[in-house]
């Protein structure tokens, strides 16, 4: 087997929101697998900023990977724990390279065409009239679950948002899940939670920033919103620490971004920890390409988690990989007989 890697940038069709800052770009890594005559392609969907892998010897990983490809998935895999992109970007490539087509890595009706993902539309932080208009389009478009990005504009007018839809449709019709991405303080967060409940959200994503625990356990004891655990997984390695996290804090949900908590394996310890300690899950991407996403959305499928999961369609980039992955009234669809094209990649 012979392997190899590629950077690739990809362009934000425009300038989208976090509370992190706005991103214009995004870089990502993929790795070529080539054995027997077949290829497989995987994705290392590193977010600068905030993967526990964004690290100076990054690409050294990558170039140490692909010349020890020998050594096998296993072996390699534990080699890599300090890098979840990395591990998800090789696990995805032995399964592309082994199956028998590089792009159906899971098998199901999924991938036939037959069934889909119900998803989550994504409203990304601008400003209000912006947000505005990215709300009419996803209830225009059939989604009955949205998530709204908070933290960036000022609250009275997040408020005013999440009234806005509340007067035009009721929890029953559209279920809302808001992130904060960290943005309130531990002493804020109580009565903005408080306020935030008004509102009849599903959920609300990390409401501060990780690693204070003692004030997250307090808030998911407290708070009459469910809160979920997002950045908060990030860099917990081991299955004890795992355990402890979750017996500690004791959320409502946590989220799994298999690039950033330890690709496949890494996401499946955190949904049999979860479900044995009575914590609600779902699965999202992380700003991969349509090559990342397909991989996620067929791991996902093969889960059976009815809620919407945070899936897009990378139709946030100017220069995306076509893909058979299309969005029609609020669900993933694979359409099968729709070609890939990924522009000379391998």
């Amino acid at each position: 087997m012979k392997a190899s890697y590629k950077k690739y940038v990809l362009n934000f069709k425009r300038p989208s929101g976090t509370s992190r800052g706005v991103l214009t770009q995004k870089e990502t890594w993929f790795i070529i697998l080539e054995e027997n005559g077949k290829k497989g392609i995987g994705e290392c969907g590193i977010l600068r900023g905030l993967s526990i892998d964004d690290r100076p010897d990054y690409e050294d990983k990558l170039k140490w990977v692909c010349e020890n490809i020998h050594l096998g998935e296993e072996t390699l895999l534990n080699e890599l724990t300090e890098f979840p992109s990395i591990q998800f970007g090789l696990e995805t490539a032995f399964l592309s390279v082994k199956g028998t087509s590089p792009f159906v890595l899971f098998p199901s009706l999924f991938t036939e065409g037959k069934n889909t993902i119900g998803i989550n539309g994504l409203v990304w932080m601008g400003e209000e009239q912006f947000m505005k208009e990215q709300i009419e389009e996803k209830l225009a478009q059939g989604f009955n679950c949205i998530k709204l990005k908070i933290g960036a504009i000022d609250f009275e007018r997040e408020l005013a948002l999440l009234r806005f839809i509340r007067q035009h449709f009721g929890p029953e019709t559209i279920e809302i899940r808001v992130d904060a991405n960290g943005a309130f303080t531990p002493k804020e967060a109580p009565e903005k939670l408080q306020r935030l409940s008004e509102y009849n959200l599903h959920s609300i994503e990390q409401p501060i920033k990780q690693g204070q625990f003692t004030q997250m356990a307090n808030l998911c004891k407290t708070s009459p919103v469910p809160i979920a655990l997002d950045e908060e997984l990030i860099g917990v390695f081991n299955m004890q620490d795992k355990k402890e996290l979750l017996k500690k804090i004791n959320p409502q949900y946590i989220i799994l971004k298999p690039s950033l908590v330890g690709g496949i394996h890494g996401s499946e310890k955190w949904i049999s920890l979860a479900e044995e300690n009575n914590v609600g899950w779902w699965i999202t991407s992380a700003l991969e390409s349509n090559i990342g996403l397909n991989a996620i959305a067929q791991f996902t499928y093969s889960k059976n988690n009815p809620m919407p999961q945070g899936l897009g369609t990378g139709a946030l980039y100017t220069n995306n990989f076509d893909s058979p992955l299309t969005v029609k009234q609020g669900q993933l669809h694979y359409i099968a007989e729709k070609q890939w094209n990924i522009n000379g990649l391998v």
